[in-house]
């Protein structure tokens, strides 16, 4: 088994900094012959080798400290589980704030194709040497790129159309039990009775959160087209997540580039559809910015977080990681929108803390 650290340190690397093609050679030989969910992707090399190897010894320790350090994020399925959510939850603001500017459907499509030629950019080597794999495994990654990639963001971006993003996160609370039912219908496993006891407290914290301290307000909380609309796209992440499993054992950056493709491809005829007859991107920088972001931060980097977490700790574990939306939506909307911190916030934050606890933490 080839761990990151050692891998560098039998490399003998030229002083001066590297060119990006012999990073993507040097990336491409480290992952020959290895355990490919032991591998970082290039993206993450990238980072770490294309600045000067340094001559000195402090700035060569802090070189090494950078290489471990990103080694051992992508070994930690909890730090890009989290990243993966926080990422996720700037979509919705995005979604929300980008009505009327960016259509839900074109918004997808765009933040799928500029994915996809980011990744193609960055894992070009991998993607070639894993080609016949994928097209041996085109099924379950046509399913995987149907209910992840083309269904949940484009539903989530037509709910944002007429809901509120109170509500969407709201009811992506739900997406942790609907991933245990996938499981179990799929697969036959059954939750344990910690898991869905720290399901329901991370419920009650997320309730919290939405009602803003004040139940009444949660009962206030109406189901229009727009709730429908976001419950489907948790439907179909959840499926996405169940499924992951039965992915083919390719580099993940060609996993992304599978999926991406193929969602960006369903997606083609409905934005075509959508830009001659419904309505078009409104040629304003607020635009260009929304798409940017959705498509490196919750589109490029939350995707391989997310899968790379599902890997190391499976769907269960990784569903409850939803619950913190919440959290990062109102740490968001406290530092972008100049909202207030109360004391609800911290009610909910412990509430999905200590239910997260319990679902995620295991027995020795």
């Amino acid at each position: 088994m080839i761990e990151f650290s050692a891998e560098f340190s039998r490399c003998e690397l030229p002083h001066g900094c590297l060119s990006v093609r012999s990073i993507f050679e040097r990336a491409s030989d480290l992952t020959l012959g290895a355990q490919i969910h032991h591998a970082p992707p290039p993206i993450l090399w990238l980072i770490a080798m294309s600045y000067p190897e340094p001559a000195g010894p402090p700035a060569r320790k802090f070189y090494d400290v950078v290489k471990f350090a990103i080694s051992r994020v992508w070994h930690s399925p909890y730090i890009l589980l989290a990243l993966a959510v926080l990422f996720w939850s700037g979509n919705f603001i995005v979604g929300r704030a980008t009505t009327g500017i960016v259509p839900p459907i074109a918004l997808a499509f765009w933040r799928w194709t500029l994915g996809l030629i980011l990744v193609v950019a960055v894992g070009a080597p991998q993607i070639r040497r894993d080609w016949p794999m994928l097209k041996k495994h085109w099924p379950i990654l046509l399913l995987l790129g149907g209910f992840g990639i083309a269904a949940f963001n484009t539903l989530v971006y037509v709910g944002l159309q007429t809901t509120t993003a109170v509500n969407a996160l709201l009811l992506q609370s739900a997406m942790p039990v609907i991933i245990l039912a996938a499981v179990f219908l799929l697969y036959g496993e059954r939750a344990s009775v910690r898991q869905a006891l720290g399901v329901l407290i991370s419920i009650c914290g997320v309730a919290v959160i939405a009602a803003r301290g004040d139940w009444g307000a949660l009962a206030a909380l109406s189901l229009n087209s727009g709730d429908v609309w976001v419950l489907a796209a948790v439907a179909a992440y959840a499926m996405y997540s169940a499924l992951l499993r039965k992915r083919p054992a390719v580099h993940p950056l060609s996993f992304l580039a599978a999926t991406f493709a193929i969602g960006a491809a369903m997606l083609l005829p409905l934005y075509v559809y959508e830009h001659l007859t419904v309505a078009r991107v409104e040629p304003v920088w607020a635009a260009s910015l929304a798409v940017a972001y959705v498509a490196v931060f919750p589109g490029f980097l939350s995707y391989l977080f997310f899968n790379r977490g599902v890997e190391l700790a499976g769907a269960n574990m990784a569903g409850h990681f939803v619950h913190l939306m919440p959290i990062f939506g109102s740490g968001l909307a406290i530092l972008l929108l100049g909202e207030r911190f109360a004391s609800f916030h911290l009610v909910g934050a412990t509430l999905i803390g200590i239910g997260l606890g319990l679902a995620t933490i295991r027995r020795s």
